[in-house]
């Protein structure tokens, strides 16, 4: 199926790349999840290949991926490994925001491109405990105190993803002298800066969605480098965020591969053939082949509208809704194959309870459900406020 959603030689080439990398990306995932590791080898095969800078713009030496080129590699790598899909995709979404709404300024986009090129990981560091999810519109307790020269941060982040190999953090704090926000590059090596490892959950354990701990951490005057007019920085669509839903698509994939598996090699004594002929697991079957194809078409069609200039415009709530329909529906799919598997999919050493776990730390990603469903209707609200009164 996905193969109707492969466009270009360079889609196939970096494919190809992933799949050369499958096998030992999917090695260490059932050690990954039992011990909540974070999956390092993994990022250094794909730092290896190139692939944190596939989103940096040609004109800047990158590979110039698309939104759309993004989320067909993403979806293929969560595949293989959810943990590395959902981690590195924040690199890939950082940079790629970064330079195509060029959020900062001329001379430091060129600079940093240069460490791009390096292939060095980058996240945001944005939320907080006692203000949630950016997305709400909470104010970072995260502070930033000018000096003489330069200034002085303390605080500290949550679900800070991919903790443990970030060469750069990309951190929101408060600038009390200028009532606003500001975003602070700041290098993993910067004395007073340290990560606590508090991640301990029961689904994406291998993130490294740790603590950042800023203490007293001085920065010089040129780390304050945007000043976001909305909370992941910029007055404008964010297509980048895709690659959430796309991570959460591959893990519905992997489920029915699993489950079709499954399905053909398992027979019972009680049956004459595989429980593939029985009407009930078919339905089953079927049923995961309507909810991907569902899925998969509004996900690309999202990013195919996004990377359109002339379509974009007209986006309002899609990709929100991309990403609500996605997540949502990835969660039925895992749920289906796991009702193919039977009980056997409850075992620790079935892959389908990690999948079942995983899917649902979606719901938890930006932007939620709630907050989809209220701009569609203030959207719809607003939009009717245009057409004729009909009583």
């Amino acid at each position: 199926m996905k193969e109707l959603f492969i466009r270009t030689d360079l889609q196939r080439k970096w494919l190809q790349k992933l799949e050369n990398l499958r096998h030992d990306i999917t090695a260490d995932s059932k050690n990954v999840d039992e011990q909540s590791l974070f999956p390092l080898k993994n990022f250094e095969k794909l730092r290896a290949i190139g692939y944190p800078q596939v989103t940096l713009p040609k004109a800047y030496g990158g590979e110039g991926l698309s939104v759309y080129d993004m989320i067909l590699l993403q979806e293929t790598l969560a595949s293989y490994d959810a943990n590395t899909s959902l981690a590195i995709g924040w690199t890939l979404g950082v940079v790629g925001e970064l330079y195509e709404h060029k959020l900062w300024s001329p001379e430091l986009l060129e600079s940093f491109s240069i460490e791009v090129q390096k292939n060095v990981f980058i996240n945001r560091a944005v939320s907080e405990a006692q203000t949630g999810s950016p997305t709400r519109g909470g104010r970072p307790g995260t502070n930033a105190v000018k000096t003489t020269n330069g200034w002085i941060l303390n605080g500290r982040k949550i679900f800070t993803t991919a903790s443990p190999i970030l060469d750069y953090f990309l951190v929101s704090a408060w600038i009390e002298e200028q009532q606003q926000i500001g975003f602070f590059l700041i290098e993993n090596e910067t004395p007073g800066l340290s990560i606590e490892e508090t991640w301990d959950v029961m689904s994406m354990r291998g993130t490294g969605s740790h603590d950042l701990l800023l203490k007293d951490v001085h920065v010089e005057s040129i780390a304050l480098v945007e000043y976001p007019q909305s909370p992941f920085g910029g007055n404008h669509i964010n297509g980048w965020i895709l690659h959430i839903p796309a991570t959460y698509l591959g893990i519905a994939q992997a489920a029915r591969d699993y489950a079709v598996n499954f399905a053909k090699h398992h027979q019972p004594n009680s049956l004459n053939a595989p429980i593939s002929s029985l009407p009930n697991v078919q339905q089953h079957l079927g049923n995961i082949e309507l909810k991907l194809d569902q899925a998969r078409f509004t996900l690309y069609g999202a990013a195919e509208a996004y990377d359109d200039n002339v379509r974009r415009k007209y986006l309002t709530n899609e990709l929100a809704v991309a990403k609500h329909t996605v997540t949502n529906t990835a969660i039925e799919i895992v749920d289906l194959a796991m009702r193919i598997v039977g009980a056997k999919s409850l075992q620790n050493s079935n892959p389908l309870q990690r999948y079942y776990r995983d899917v649902r730390a979606g719901l938890h990603n930006p932007p939620m459900d709630d907050m989809t469903i209220t701009k569609l209707a203030r959207t719809a609200l607003e939009q009717d406020k245009e057409s004729p009164l009909y009583i």
